[in-house]
């Protein structure tokens, strides 16, 4: 008996968390926290409730926070069992959960001042500390691309490039009973082809009987690279040409990087003036050094770059990383024209909020939008044109220029997971499963899927149970 069930990512974006059960056996496949406005999030995160100890595993499919920033609280629930990733995830994971613990205590802190002031009661707590993220560390398994191993009772892992950020994998897993096997891939998220640094999507994996398939972009298509490129330039250029700032809210892994790759490029082409461009984030500068000691996920031309020619594609004389929280407020202070790229990508916490407040009023500015941006969070309202915005408790006039470019994303839109699942050997499928994506976008898509030879397609509700038989 094979079911699988969804406590989290159902009929929404972020919050991973999915369990296969093979004959009493449960498998967890990512376990990622929720993100989006802050208060729903939070109280979404700490409802997260699973017996923990009743399960065999955990795969990580990447180290993005909405795959597994929950896995210190799993830890403490009582899991004590091994967590299977590729090197390069677990690398970014173990950033990207210790960083969020030290946020949430800088959190807890200020916010017990606040209510302090106000002579009001505190409570709020953060959901785990450092020493829950060592723990947590220290169950991570490595497992490379295209290496086979059992990871419960009858029931073998085998990772996958799925191209989308440093170390993501595919999660190919067999179940055999007797001489019968049965093939679940989850994408986890999925890439696209083409894109600077990391490599394609595989394609090679053995034919699946079910895919369990993300749909953040179901119903929306990107542009292709040459147009960012194109776009980039000319956004940088105008904004140049009138001494303004480019904010860029950016995720730290991946996004920051492949932004720094293509403005090496523009620079080195001549393309766009030498303008001073600040990566203003600890967690970029850390996942930045991340990728130097993992060549083995860079595709051939990063490769030949870094490797054979011994050229940094992550930095060059113009730009600057900005560590320290005084470095960051210089900023401000300092006269455009420059680039600014500083997380969080949705605008829900982090640095980038502070040069929101600061520059959005300036006409002279730009806010580029560069990634994907969550129902209800600043992000999306800018990005949907709003002419006034609330940050860090304050209203802001939304006087700079708004701009987005939609090729930058490191999901795969809806034409191109069709052209993957065209590419890969689907003789045996039965049927795909959508996750990780909103409603509307996952019946666009569910259609699309239809009329391009995939008739059994199921959108996964949250909790509820599917057989895989």
């Amino acid at each position: 008996m094979i079911t699988m069930y969804s406590l989290g990512a159902a009929e929404e974006v972020t919050g991973s968390k999915h369990i296969l059960e093979i004959d009493g056996h449960q498998i967890m496949i990512d376990c990622g926290a929720f993100q989006g406005k802050r208060q729903l999030s939070d109280t979404k995160n700490r409802d997260f409730d699973i017996a923990a100890d009743k399960l065999d595993a955990v795969v990580l499919t990447h180290g993005h926070y909405d795959h597994c920033g929950l896995l210190p609280v799993l830890t403490k629930k009582g899991f004590t069992g091994n967590i299977y990733a590729t090197p390069a995830t677990r690398d970014i994971a173990n950033l990207v959960m210790m960083d969020s613990a030290r946020i949430q205590a800088r959190d807890a802190e200020f916010l017990a001042k606040q209510a302090n002031k106000k002579g009001e009661k505190f409570t709020w707590r953060p959901l785990f500390n450092e020493d829950d993220v060592v723990k947590t560390a220290n169950q991570i398994i490595s497992l490379s691309y295209n290496r086979k191993m059992y990871i419960a009772p009858n029931v073998s892992l085998e990772f996958y490039d799925a191209g989308h950020i440093l170390g993501s994998g595919f999660a190919y897993l067999t179940i055999t009973n007797g001489s019968e096997e049965t093939r679940v891939l989850f994408t986890g998220d999925i890439g696209r082809k083409e894109k600077p640094i990391i490599r394609n999507p595989a394609v090679n994996m053995p034919p699946p009987d079910y895919i369990v398939l993300e749909s953040t972009y179901g119903n929306r298509k990107h542009e292709d690279a040459e147009f960012a490129m194109k776009e980039l330039e000319r956004v940088v250029r105008d904004t140049c040409s009138k001494k303004g700032k480019i904010i860029i809210p950016s995720f730290a892994i991946e996004r920051a990087q492949e932004l720094v790759f293509y403005l090496h490029l523009l620079t080195d082409r001549k393309k766009i003036p030498v303008v001073p461009i600040y990566v203003d984030s600890p967690m970029a500068a850390n996942a930045t050094s991340v990728f130097r000691v993992h060549p083995e996920c860079y595709d051939e031309s990063v490769n030949e770059a870094f490797l054979k020619h011994h050229k940094n594609p992550f930095g060059f004389g113009s730009l600057s990383f900005t560590t320290s929280v005084e470095e960051s407020k210089s900023l401000n202070d300092k006269e455009g024209p420059m680039i600014i790229i500083s997380a969080d990508g949705m605008c829900e916490a982090g640095r980038v909020l502070y040069h929101l407040a600061n520059e959005i009023g300036n006409e002279r500015n730009t806010i580029l939008i560069v990634g994907y941006m969550a129902e209800n969070t600043l992000g999306r309202k800018i990005r949907d044109g709003e002419k006034e915005v609330k940050i860090l408790g304050d209203m802001y006039h939304v006087n700079a220029k708004v701009e987005q470019i939609n090729a930058f994303s490191a999901h795969a839109d809806y034409t191109e997971m069709t052209d993957w699942l065209k590419t890969i050997d689907t003789s045996r499928l039965k049927n795909i499963f959508l996750v990780h994506g909103e409603k509307e976008a996952q019946e666009f898509f569910t259609d699309y899927l239809h009329q391009n030879g995939f008739p059994n397609v199921t959108t996964v509700k949250y909790d509820e149970t599917y057989d895989l038989k």
